[in-house]
C-alpha cells in the first residue's frame, strides 16, 4: 500500500492493531533506532497498560485499521444472531483457527468465533480453552463496539449479551 496511507491515523484517534485490539493513538514521535530515525505511532492500550510503538511506514503492512463502521457492527450483530458453525474438525485444529480469528484484527472473524463459542446455560460446560478462547474473543468485540458506539464497554456488552441471549431458544 501507498505511504501515504500512514497519514490516515492522527493522535487522540481509536484504531485495531491486530494481535491487541482496540488502542488510542497518544502521539506521534521520531525516535532513533540503531542510527535511523523513524517516526512512530505511540498506541496506548489503557485497558492492558501497555505502550506499543508502531513505525508509521509499517502500521497498514502489521494490519493496523481504523475502527469499524456502524454498518460493519450491524453486520457482527447479525453474525452473532446466526446458527454456530462448529467444524468437526479436532480441538487443537478448531482452537488455532479462532485464534488466527482473533488475531486477525477483523471484526466480522472475531464475531464469527463468540458466536460459535458461545454457550447458553443448559449447553454443555466448555473446557478451559474454549472459555479462554471466546473471553478473548468476547472482549475484543466488546471493547471495539463500545469505541464505535462511544457509548462505553458495560453498554457494548450487554447489547452483544442480548443479541446472544436473543438466538437462544425459547424455554418450553
Amino acid at each position: 500500500m501507498s505511504k501515504s496511507k500512514k497519514l490516515d491515523f492522527r493522535p487522540n484517534e481509536f484504531v485495531v492493531y491486530p494481535a491487541h485490539g482496540v488502542g488510542q493513538i497518544v502521539n506521534v514521535e521520531e525516535q532513533e533506532i540503531a542510527g535511523i530515525v523513524l517516526e512512530l505511532f505511540v498506541i496506548s492500550f489503557a485497558k492492558d497498560k501497555m505502550t506499543l510503538r508502531v513505525p508509521t511506514h509499517k502500521a497498514i503492512e502489521v494490519g493496523m485499521r481504523s475502527l469499524a463502521s456502524a454498518d460493519t457492527v450491524a453486520h457482527c450483530m447479525r453474525i452473532l444472531k446466526g446458527k454456530a458453525k462448529v467444524k468437526r474438525a479436532m480441538w487443537s485444529r478448531r482452537a488455532q483457527e479462532y485464534e488466527q480469528k482473533i488475531n486477525s484484527g477483523d471484526l466480522l472473524a472475531i464475531a464469527e468465533v463468540v458466536r460459535d463459542l458461545h454457550r447458553t446455560d443448559d449447553q454443555r460446560e466448555q473446557s478451559y480453552s474454549e472459555r479462554q478462547l471466546y473471553e478473548a474473543a468476547l472482549e475484543r468485540l466488546t471493547r471495539e463496539v463500545a469505541a464505535v458506539s462511544g457509548e462505553g464497554e458495560d453498554l457494548a456488552q450487554q447489547q452483544i449479551n442480548d443479541v446472544l441471549d436473543s438466538r437462544a431458544p425459547a424455554a418450553a
